[in-house]
């Protein structure tokens, strides 16, 4: 049975409003509407962020708000899940009972926790009037809590709503009084089953002039009817249209189980984003951290959480030191469970520990399991008196220096930093929910993910990189459990239960994912291995810094000899790293000419040298040539297109007591690549390449640079001798 006219949280607001008379002078003037004697009550036990997004909109039109309850213990029941909420009528008994004899009254009741306004008095006067009763409820396709009562019901026509939902009406404060005093109600009792039994009774229906605002003119329930609203602009405002009646209405209710698709239209509703203005409220109830003095700024509390192997998770430490904090207001807690990550860990340590306020690390023999671990960090977290909770999981890169900054002047209850895979979809958020509570895409997480629109955006579930202000965090202990869900599934739900919002926001660059997916960590450098997966952090570690000049028309390769052009791809970290794999491999070739790893068995020049195809890495060398190498090729040698095949491509290892050099010969290839990989003068002497022809010879080479030249017929060359230490080079054969 479909939970109907229903709050997400367990602590219920509920709102009236009170207008003067249609006689009145005051009418449709509206500065303020306690000017025109015009008052918002709500019933709401404590200040949600629901509560808050209610109250930004009742400001918005100018209407002042009368809280009741607030601070008590709701004693209604869980009405998420359950027939509850008589403590509603309860308050409003008390609360209205000095209104009882105001025959000229208004009072409008809408709930507030899952409520927005999207329109003034004025507006609503004028609708309340098109209808000629005394007391107007809101409708819904549903029935609640008793469905056996659905016969009893008026017919209604087609496109209309039949059943009533207590969430909102509209009325006489005489006649409101009357109706809420007509009968006792136990706290937990069901409230709309109380109002319904009175709409049925059609003596009393015709005694106080009871209608359903069957079109949703005024009010406008969303259970069960998401395909029957759009969201519309114009200008600088928003509104919602329903695209069955041609309603505009005014009091937008996100009742039962669709609470995540109503705050999705919410982030636009009560002009919060539009499409000429963009985000509003974005800029509401900010804070500022640019007048603090140092000594004053927020306790921080970082927790990070390595659970599987991550690639580059050195660049991840350095951005977590990088970022624009003082370090003496942040309390590290890191808790890492895979044995890979032990040295990464212990070099963050030693290198930044000094500077935090404290380091708490717990590796793999100590670790516990992922949702217990982050239940003890928000833990330890309450233990210290935190002001702000960072949960860090491994694959969220913050290359915004000012990330943490930027989070913490935001001001929210829970926010994250919109953190996508370079050039995919795939982010930490989601934009929508299936029935079960996974994965659904809304219809804008496209235009958020891509950065068409930007903003600050309520959505169902955030991960990997979350700030969670201290206010929240009693509310959210062992929020990483529940039911059979995963970790992080169950801290969103938890939350949303709570009713916190969970905010995303792409108002600036933040950083973005890793993607461990497929990470394997069989070999000696695997980060290597990611110019597919990670490209992005690939080629900021190993790609040299002025690889791009190469391509600039402007720019003037250099050329050592007649047509071998010398220029920079890698950075020194990437050479140590293929050396070191390669090494850690170890099966040399015993430079013969008998070669069995060779289609022919036979190398006619050979060299001691280990294949790509022997270290796992054929095809990332191959996208290498293709994306690094012939964009420069295509530059010097204008006019030849290819598709970058080589299938010899091989480090080769000169020593004097092993082979130091190498004879006269042509490459089989249309050109030749040469990539030097370690220090001439320091790690080895002598070496080098001669082109015989033109008795050039390349001898002072320079790590991660490369040389290229023709391979047939006009580059007869020689390598020369390596008269100590141990010179290595890589070498690729293009377009054989």
């Amino acid at each position: 049975m479909a939970l109907i006219c229903r709050f997400f949280s367990l602590c219920l607001p509920v709102i009236f409003v009170i207008f003067p008379p249609w006689g009145s002078e005051r009418v449709g003037v509206h500065s303020s509407s306690l000017d025109d004697g015009l008052l918002l009550v709500t019933i709401a036990t404590e200040e949600t962020d629901g509560f808050k997004r209610f109250m930004r909109s009742a400001r918005k039109y100018d209407l002042d708000v009368k809280v009741f309850g607030m601070g008590e213990k709701w004693k209604g029941g869980d009405v998420s899940r359950f027939a509850g909420g008589g403590h509603k009528v309860n308050i409003l008994k008390k609360g209205l009972e000095k209104y009882k004899d105001k025959k000229d009254l208004l009072l409008m009741f809408t709930d507030s926790y899952d409520v927005v306004l999207t329109n003034d008095a004025k507006e609503i006067l004028k609708l309340f009037k098109k209808f000629n009763a005394r007391v107007v409820f809101s409708a819904e396709s549903f029935v609640w809590p008793d469905a056996s009562l659905a016969g009893q019901y008026p017919v209604v026509k087609q496109n209309e709503k039949r059943y009533l939902c207590s969430g909102g009406f509209i009325g006489y404060a005489q006649d409101i009084y009357q109706i809420i005093t007509s009968g006792s109600v136990k706290d937990k009792d069901d409230d709309q089953l109380f109002y319904t039994k009175i709409y049925l009774n059609e003596k009393l229906r015709r005694k106080w002039s009871i209608k359903l605002d069957n079109r949703g003119e005024l009010f406008q329930n969303l259970n069960g009817a998401l395909d029957e609203v759009a969201l519309k602009f114009k200008g600088a405002n928003s509104f919602m249209y329903n695209v069955k009646t041609g309603s505009t209405p005014v009091v937008i209710h996100g009742n039962g189980p669709i609470k995540h698709e109503f705050n999705r239209m919410a982030n636009y509703l009560v002009d919060s984003w539009t499409p000429t203005h963009g985000c509003a409220s974005c800029l509401e109830d900010r804070i500022s951290l640019k007048d603090y003095k140092k000594e004053d700024l927020p306790m921080v509390f970082v927790a990070i959480f390595i659970e599987h192997a991550t690639p580059f998770m050195p660049e991840f430490f350095e951005r977590l030191a990088e970022q624009d904090y003082p370090k003496d207001r942040i309390d590290v807690y890191l808790h890492n469970m895979v044995d890979y990550h032990i040295k990464d860990v212990k070099e963050f340590i030693t290198n930044h520990q000094a500077g935090y306020h404290s380091v708490q690390v717990i590796q793999p023999d100590r670790a516990s399991n992922d949702r217990d671990s982050r239940n003890r960090a928000i833990g330890e977290c309450l233990h210290r008196d935190c002001q702000y909770y960072l949960a860090l999981d491994s694959e969220a890169h913050l290359t915004n220096p000012k990330a943490l900054q930027l989070l913490i002047e935001q001001n929210r209850s829970v926010i994250a930093p919109l953190l996508s895979r370079p050039g995919k979809l795939w982010s930490n958020f989601w934009g929508g929910l299936t029935v079960n509570g996974f994965y659904a895409r809304s219809e804008d997480y496209l235009d958020i993910v891509n950065g068409l629109k930007v903003g600050l955006w309520n959505v169902p579930y955030i991960r990997d990189a979350i700030l969670v202000h201290a206010s929240q965090l009693q509310k959210l202990k062992g929020a990483y459990r529940k039911d059979n869900l995963e970790p992080d599934m169950a801290f969103c739900a938890n939350a949303r239960a709570q009713g916190i919002f969970l905010y995303v926001t792409n108002m600036a660059s933040y950083g973005h994912l890793i993607d461990s997916t497929t990470y394997s960590t069989e070999r000696l450098h695997n980060d290597l291995y990611q110019i597919f997966n990670n490209r992005l952090d690939w080629e900021k570690r190993y790609i040299h810094e002025n690889y791009s000049k190469n391509l600039l028309p402007e720019f003037e390769v250099q050329q050592p000899c007649p047509d071998v052009f010398w220029f920079p791809v890698t950075t020194e970290t990437y050479c140590k790293h293929l050396i070191e794999e390669v090494e850690h491999y170890g099966k040399w070739s015993n430079g013969k000419n008998e070669d069995s790893r060779l289609d022919g068995g036979y190398e006619n020049v050979p060299t001691r040298d280990i294949h790509m195809n022997q270290i796992g890495m054929e095809q990332e060398w191959l996208h290498f040539l293709r994306t690094f190498v012939a964009p420069v090729q295509l530059k010097l040698f204008p006019g030849y297109y290819h598709d970058s095949r080589s299938i010899m491509n091989f480090v080769v290892r000169y020593r004097p007591d092993e082979q130091p050099n190498l004879r006269p010969h042509h490459d089989s290839s249309t050109f030749t690549i040469n990539l030097a990989l370690n220090r001439q003068g320091i790690d080895y002497e002598g070496g080098g390449c001669r082109f015989i022809r033109y008795n050039c010879s390349v001898i002072q080479t320079r790590v991660g640079w490369m040389m290229m030249h023709p391979g047939r017929l006009t580059h007869y060359h020689e390598g020369l001798y390596t008269t100590k230490g141990t010179r290595y080079i890589m070498i690729a054969f293009v377009e054989p």
